[in-house]
């Protein structure tokens, strides 16, 4: 099959999932073949299309071919010319999307039970008040989390935990933020998230990472006292790695606001490598650089990222670097239909800020870490419960908890 005959029978699949719109007379906009990004597609003089491939060979890209599915072809055939018309089959998954937020709530309380069920509690030496229960105090704080209530409106929530038989015993409205403040409990905050994410490990291959920004209550002081400047709040800066089809976070490093992405490239892939089979890992210039090509060799993917303006092909101590760099030049088409994927972490990051806000509440650093982490935990157990009504997902956290690859132990990620 050509060039030619690929890109029209990419053309009928991009028509047959929906992916043309029409605009106005002689104006479609067509979705790209990773479903992220719209090209505009114009029949007024010439068949026209805004992207690559068609400005770099001036002819007929798939985007167009879609159109030309889309409002029928013409085929010549003994009878004369005739036009068929191609049916749009693509569905949204309107029922699960439904069902999942119906059953959120319920679910969330279930699941998050469960999730933390293997946490391990300190044994208490001597005598004296009982200790509170790590693993409930941490269920009432994402669960706090989740719902966006103050510490005193959240403590009716933990009420109706004990009714349910999540929790023997409500804490005081205040336990859940003095656990946040415990530095420990960090470590043990970011191995749930991994366990968050492996319920998917047979979804997701591909995979993309970033960062974005989370105001904190505190402020800056230095810049106002010594130069008389505005008062700014600090921030934090979630760094996430995002499966591409599901938008799970498999993993997440927190910093202060002005952290480096590209250092925190390689804990992550090797983090997720843990539990998933990597197949390609997209993410934008920032992170471009040999040893982030080779981690993601190393774990037996593909790493698909920008060249910087100034970068060469010189291996130096790199073949995947020399190799991803001559794909990216001779093949800037099929190069950005996978570099596009990563925009999908731009949806992840979105998701999050708009379900759980993109302000933290706690007052310190180390509870306001914890805070961020319990949002990204959260998130993902809301998508782990879209998935339950989608793909028949089960989630057993007590299975994996169980696993001594999974034990959730107060010790530092990679």
């Amino acid at each position: 099959m050509n060039m030619e005959d690929m890109r029209a029978k990419k053309g009928l699949l991009l028509n047959s999932q929906g992916a043309v719109t029409k605009v106005e007379s002689g104006t479609y906009a067509v979705k790209s073949q990773t479903g992220i990004g719209v090209y505009k597609v114009e029949n007024k003089v010439k068949w026209e299309c805004t992207c690559p491939d068609h400005i770099k060979r001036e002819q007929d890209c798939k985007h167009i071919y879609a159109t030309k599915y889309y409002i029928g072809i013409e085929q010549v055939t003994d009878a004369g010319v005739e036009t068929t018309k191609i049916p749009l089959t693509y569905k949204q998954a309107w029922t699960a999307y439904n069902q999942a937020q119906k059953e959120e709530v319920r679910l969330f309380d279930a699941l998050l039970k469960d999730l933390v069920g293997a946490i391990p509690e300190p044994v208490q030496v001597g005598a004296g008040r009982p200790r509170l229960s790590i693993r409930e105090t941490l269920f009432c704080s994402i669960q706090k989390v989740y719902s966006q209530l103050s510490s005193r409106r959240a403590y009716s929530l933990f009420k109706n935990a004990i009714e349910k038989g999540q929790i023997a015993h409500a804490p005081h409205f205040n336990a859940p933020s003095k656990l946040l403040n415990n530095p420990d409990i960090t470590s043990i905050l970011r191995n749930l998230i991994h366990i968050t994410a492996i319920p998917l490990a047979s979804i997701e291959k591909d995979f993309a990472p970033d960062s974005t920004g989370f105001r904190t209550t505190s402020f800056g002081a230095y810049c106002e006292e010594k130069h008389g400047g505005k008062k700014e709040h600090k921030w934090l800066k979630a760094h996430i790695m995002s499966g591409i089809k599901t938008n799970i976070i498999t993993d997440a490093i927190i910093t202060d606001g002005d952290g480096a992405d590209s250092p925190q490239f390689k804990p992550m892939v090797l983090n997720t490598a843990q539990s998933f089979d990597i197949s390609e890992v997209s993410a934008d210039k920032g992170y471009s650089s040999r040893e982030n090509h080779d981690v993601v060799g190393e774990v037996g993917g593909t790493a698909y990222i920008p060249f910087k303006d100034n970068a060469t092909g010189q291996a130096k101590g790199s073949p995947l670097w020399k190799k991803a760099f001559h794909f990216f030049k001779l093949h800037q088409e099929e190069f950005d239909e996978h570099y596009h994927k990563r925009s999908n972490v731009e949806s992840t990051i979105s998701a999050v800020k708009k379900k759980f806000g993109e302000c933290l509440k706690s007052k310190n650093h180390v509870a306001q870490v914890n805070e961020l982490l319990c949002k990204l935990i959260a998130y993902n157990i809301t998508v782990l419960i879209h998935e339950m009504f989608e793909n028949g997902i089960n989630p057993d956290f007590l299975h994996l908890n169980s696993s001594p690859c999974t034990q959730i132990t107060p010790k530092p990620s990679i």
